[in-house]
This record gives C-alpha cells, sequence and structure tokens, in this order.
C-alpha cells in the first residue's frame, strides 16, 4: 500500500477516536464479548535482536495481553555507560507498528546526537492504548497495562532507562501520548494530529466506522462500550475530559488542514486546547497546513523535539 493511500486509511480510524479496534491477540469476526483469559505466570522476555549498532527489539510475553508482542529501542552513545538514560516513548498510529517511526521518518538520525533513549512499542494495529472494556469484563488486550504497568518497569530494571520520560505520537499515537500523561509518570507530551476529543460532534459515529474499516469483524464496543451508556468509560478515555491531570506536564498539540482526516483531528486538536487554555494548562499549539501523513509527523516531531528534550534533561545536538 502506497504511504500516502496508508496514511489516509490510518486517519479514518483516527480522526475518530480515531483509530479504535482490534489487535492481532483478538479473533476476528466475533461481536461478543471475549471472556477474560487466565493470564500467564508472568512477563519476560523472549528474544533480544541487535538490528544495528543502536537498534535492539525485544519481543516480550506479556500478561496483560495474553500474548507477545515486541517494542524497537534506539540505544543513545555509551549506552552502557549508565543505568539513568532519559526516556523518548513514540507511540504509532492505527494500521501500523512498532517498526514504523524508524521506517518512514529520521528519528534515528534526529536522535543520533542526544543522549536519549528511545522507546517505540507496538500498541495493537487499531489498540487504543486503552485496558479493553469487553462487555464490562475486561481482560485482553490490555495496552495501557502493558505499557505502563510492565514494559515501563522492565525497561527501567533491564535497559538502563531512567525515572524522566517523555511521550509523543502521531495519530491514534497522539491521543495515546496525552492518556498516558495524564496518568502522571511522564514529563512531557506531545500529541501530532491525535484524537483528542472523541466525545466530540460525529465523532463516535467515526469510531463505528473506523473500526469496520480497519478491524473487519471485530465489535467496536467492545474498546469503551456505547458512548451513551458506558459514557464514563469513553469519559476516562477522552484526552479533553482528562485535561486537568495535565498540569505540570510540558504540551506540545498540532494538527494540520489538508484533507478531510486531518481536518477532524484539528478540530479535535482545537478543542483539547481550548480546554486546557480553560483550565490554565500550558500549551505549546502549531496549526499549520498538512495532510495526514508521515510527511507531517516527522516535522512537528523536530519542532517538538526541544521542549521534549528540554523537559527530561537532554540535550538535543
Amino acid at each position: 500500500m502506497r504511504p500516502r493511500l496508508r496514511g489516509c486509511l490510518v486517519g479514518v480510524v483516527v480522526a475518530a477516536g480515531l483509530c479504535l479496534a482490534a489487535v492481532a491477540v483478538l479473533r476476528p469476526g466475533t461481536n461478543d464479548p471475549a471472556p477474560p483469559a487466565p493470564a500467564p505466570t508472568r512477563t519476560d522476555i523472549v528474544s533480544e535482536r541487535r538490528l544495528d549498532e543502536r537498534r535492539l527489539e525485544l519481543t516480550i510475553r506479556s500478561r496483560a495481553l495474553d500474548a507477545t508482542t515486541k517494542v524497537r529501542l534506539l540505544l543513545p552513545r555509551g549506552w552502557e555507560s549508565r543505568t539513568d538514560w532519559p526516556v523518548l516513548w513514540l507511540l504509532h498510529g492505527g494500521l501500523d507498528d512498532h517498526t514504523s517511526w524508524t521506517a518512514r521518518t529520521d528519528v534515528e538520525a534526529l536522535t543520533r546526537e542526544t543522549g536519549v533513549l528511545v522507546v517505540m512499542p507496538d500498541g495493537g494495529r487499531c489498540g487504543s492504548y486503552s485496558d479493553w472494556w469487553n462487555g464490562g469484563v475486561g481482560g485482553p488486550p490490555r495496552w495501557e497495562s502493558y505499557h505502563l504497568k510492565e514494559l515501563l518497569p522492565l525497561l527501567e530494571a533491564r535497559y538502563r532507562a531512567g525515572p524522566r520520560q517523555a511521550v509523543a505520537g502521531y495519530s491514534m499515537g497522539g491521543q495515546g501520548a496525552m492518556l498516558y500523561a495524564a496518568k502522571g509518570r511522564f514529563e512531557a507530551a506531545a500529541s501530532f494530529s491525535g484524537a483528542l476529543h472523541i466525545l466530540g460532534p460525529g465523532v463516535p459515529q467515526a469510531v463505528m466506522a473506523g473500526t469496520a474499516i480497519g478491524c473487519f469483524g471485530t465489535d467496536w464496543k467492545r474498546i469503551w462500550g456505547d458512548p451513551e451508556e458506558q459514557r464514563e468509560v469513553w469519559r476516562a478515555h477522552n484526552p479533553y475530559d482528562l485535561a486537568g491531570e495535565l498540569r505540570g506536564v510540558r504540551l506540545y498539540v498540532s494538527a494540520g488542514e489538508g484533507d478531510l482526516v486531518e481536518d477532524l483531528a484539528n478540530r479535535a486538536a482545537r478543542a483539547f486546547a481550548g480546554r486546557l487554555e480553560e483550565l490554565g494548562i500550558p500549551v505549546r499549539t502549531h496549526f499549520h497546513q498538512g495532510g495526514h501523513g508521515h510527511t507531517s509527523w516527522q516535522r512537528e516531531l523536530h519542532r517538538a523535539y526541544p521542549l521534549l528534550m528540554s523537559a527530561i534533561g537532554a540535550r538535543p545536538a
């Protein structure tokens, strides 16, 4: 699939809730909530694969997902010389995976001279960086629990990650960045074309459409339930409603204008930024001309990078 076409498809899933849907651990074609599967006995490293001097790819057995998953690391120079490196998490968008940032942007070159450990986890094709509601019974996939309660401590214990961490993401990952920052573990957060107000006009309907397109056969209600009947579940995953939890976090929000998907993301981002302003929470914004794709997201990462690095005590070259 050509990058432009793929980017637009990602956006359909993202601009609404944007990009909510199934992950590989789900059984395609089932519309009934899956009961929680028995949790594996532990979270562990299945394999480590050194791809080159800086890229290290891990395969992890996750209890929260009841499956194996991958994460790609970009190691700083002299990685073995200290145990408390500043950390930058980069979250991908819908239909993408843990390889997307290195495959489609210049993040390797951007971070080469900065003393920062870059963490790029898989978040599911349409996982929404959330613990799925699953008809009220919970259970896997639990993406938030995997990232924050399993992977983050694992990186600190075994891969020299320090306590000062920032998070950024595009499209679905932009929503995830703000959701995770609201949990209090990150010094800074940046959203590029993220779904930052999932209860805005027309957005729940777009969630249904995005799930149907991006993860065919999965009941969209498995993620957060019905937007009316499970309103509180939706609010608990809506950056707009969680804006007050971001006080003290360095924030960057951007979105463009140039295609239907990006225009939807733009409206969500402006509503979110307006909510922050109402609460007296500082945010740096950049609303620009540009479509929903990696060309824009690479540019926005460059713009946000000094802010992110300053917040965690790393110095970009």
